[in-house]
């Protein structure tokens, strides 16, 4: 079993930054790919960013390259979501995951989410 604790989220007006963390624990967590998704009302998951546990290999969804970044810090098995220049459009509920071992930008390749945070973007 692989434990996920996101924090970080919450109100943010136009332009302004958040930063999220997902902290994981569990005995395999790091064979895991780690992503971020998010979730808006009434629109389907879709796919954010990951990231493997080396740091070498990140992927971006094309609607966030440019603004949002992900890292790591295996000191403290924490993944990061660095988010700036937010946008009303970025409101949703973000989700961290692990798994990602066929598609890393697809939600049913991973086998455990953490249970949320809100990201609310005010125009």
């Amino acid at each position: 079993q692989v434990q996920l604790v996101e924090s970080g989220g919450g109100l943010v007006q136009t332009g302004g930054s958040l930063r999220l963390s997902c902290a994981a624990s569990g005995r395999t967590y790091r064979s895991y790919v780690m992503g971020w998704f998010r979730q808006a009302p009434g629109k389907e998951r879709e796919f954010v960013a990951a990231i493997n546990w080396t740091g070498v290999r990140r992927y971006y969804a094309d609607s966030v390259k440019g603004r949002f970044t992900i890292s790591i810090d295996n000191a403290k098995n924490t993944v990061y979501l660095q988010m700036n220049s937010l946008k009303p459009g970025d409101t949703a509920a973000y989700y961290c995951a692990a798994g990602g071992r066929t598609r890393v930008d697809s939600s049913g390749s991973y086998d455990y989410w953490g249970q949320g945070t809100q990201v609310t973007v005010s125009s």
